[in-house]
Order: structure tokens, then sequence, then C-alpha cells
């Protein structure tokens, strides 16, 4: 965790920039317990990536603002994804076990059999 005048320095932007990004949503840096911001190192390139696209990429503070939060959320949706593709292998591994144990319950004579195939039943006469 930085302090506002090591961040700045960090970051390459005056102290007064970072408050105002700050300000603004860009960042949104932690706070001391006498309320002085606590920059992290995630903070710094966050403004070094706004720095870049205001001064390379030519986009306003809002469509930063906008760019980040976008960023944010795919992030979010990726943890997401991850979490139900996690959860979606766990319901098939559980879907299978018991699959597995419905056909291991099953009686030996009985013997699955193509629709398409006709069964005939040959019962051999008794001697009379």
């Amino acid at each position: 965790m930085f302090v506002i005048s090591v961040a700045a320095q960090l970051s390459g932007l005056h102290a007064q920039t970072l408050r105002s990004y700050d300000r603004l949503g860009l960042v949104s840096p932690g706070r001391s317990a006498g309320g002085g911001r606590r920059y992290s190192v995630r903070d710094i390139a966050l403004l070094r990536e706004v720095q870049r696209l205001s001064q390379e990429e030519g986009v306003n503070l809002a469509g930063i603002k906008r760019i980040i939060e976008l960023e944010q959320l795919v992030d979010e949706l990726q943890g997401r994804v991850e979490e139900l593709l996690a959860e979606l292998q766990s319901v098939r591994a559980a879907a299978e076990q018991a699959a597995a144990m419905v056909h291991r319950s099953y009686r030996r004579d009985l013997v699955p059999v193509d629709p398409r195939h006709h069964v005939v039943v040959w019962r051999p006469k008794r001697p009379e």
C-alpha cells in the first residue's frame, strides 16, 4: 500500500489528479484509519492505464470510466462462469455416479434388446 505522494510518483501523475480520479470513481483506493488514501499495486496499474487511455488513445474520462466498469464486469462474469462450470462438473459427476449405482442394481437376467429386432422366445417341448 502506498500513500498518495508515492502513488503519484509511481503512476507518473500529480497527487491532485489522483484525488480527482478518486472523486470521479475511476480508481478507488483504500483508506487508512485516519482517512488517508492508500493505493495498491493494482491501483497504480489502473492509474497508468487511465493515463495511457487518455493520452495515447484520446479517450475522455467518461469513456475511461465506462471501459473500467466493463472490464470489471467481464472479470466478474468470467469468475461466475468458472463457478458455474465447476458446479456443472460436480453435478455431472454426481449424475454419473447415480447412473452407475442404478446399473449395478440391475438384475443380470435382463438383457437390453435393440427395438429394431424381433425377439423370439424358444421353449423346448417337455417330454411327455
